[in-house]
């Protein structure tokens, strides 16, 4: 009996022992594969980061309305070094994905491969960001100038509205563009809404009647006059 135990815990040692031994080959050539993958990825990178700055790639964003809107924001773009950092990392992956694959790793394979195909909803994602940025900002001045310019008034108060809308718009686009969960957009959208008329109502309704009649009469006098 103890004979029996004995080879068999002596059988399961040697076979862990052969196992371990050819896992090694493998081992080592998934870290070289990766090493190398992670060389040439930030090699790639810089050579594309700087090709785009010597075509003057960020100047496109250093003037105008970019410049102005972005600065509004507080966002500092270095547009050809994002784009060298999305390089850098999808090569990254995919150098990964060859040296699970050497390891066997199936499952972690698949789930690089799910990661590789997220890259473009991250950069789509940004640049909704960006164009919300501008065209907020731009709306926001045309509408104010516009209703500024018949002497209505409030053509601050217009503009404002216009901008959070196209930000709340914008977000939406950017969770779906994300693939959060739809059932959570919806609750995010239905409590904003709720937030909204909740705190048009209290404020109506603490006072705010008398102060809406007033601008109702005041705007009815300026269209009329």
């Amino acid at each position: 009996m103890i004979a029996d135990w004995f080879t068999v815990t002596t059988d399961a040692l040697i076979n862990l022992w052969q196992g371990f031994l050819s896992f090694i080959p493998s081992l080592i050539g998934a870290i070289i594969i990766f090493v190398i993958g992670w060389i040439v990825s930030v090699a790639f990178a810089k050579l594309i980061a700087g090709i785009l700055k010597k075509l003057r790639f960020n100047q496109m964003f250093e003037k105008g309305v970019w410049k102005e809107a972005l600065q509004k924001a507080d966002v500092k773009v270095d547009a050809a070094g994002f784009v060298g950092a999305v390089v850098k990392w999808a090569l990254v992956i995919v150098f990964l994905m060859v040296a699970v694959d050497v390891l066997g790793l199936v499952g972690f394979a698949s789930f690089l491969s799910n990661v590789l195909g997220y890259l473009p909803n991250v950069i789509i994602a940004s640049f909704i960001f960006v164009v919300a940025v501008i065209v907020a900002d731009l709306l926001e001045k045309v509408v104010r100038a516009t209703v500024e310019s018949i002497r209505v008034g409030y053509g601050h108060i217009v503009g404002v509205i216009i901008r959070w809308s196209i930000w709340i718009f914008a977000l939406l686009a950017i969770l779906m563009q994300l693939q959060i969960t739809p059932a959570l957009i919806q609750t995010i959208f239905t409590g904003f809404i709720a937030l909204v008329v909740i705190a048009g109502g209290i404020a109506f309704g603490l006072g705010g009647k008398d102060v809406a009649g007033e601008i109702t009469r005041d705007l009815y006098k300026k269209l009329k006059g």
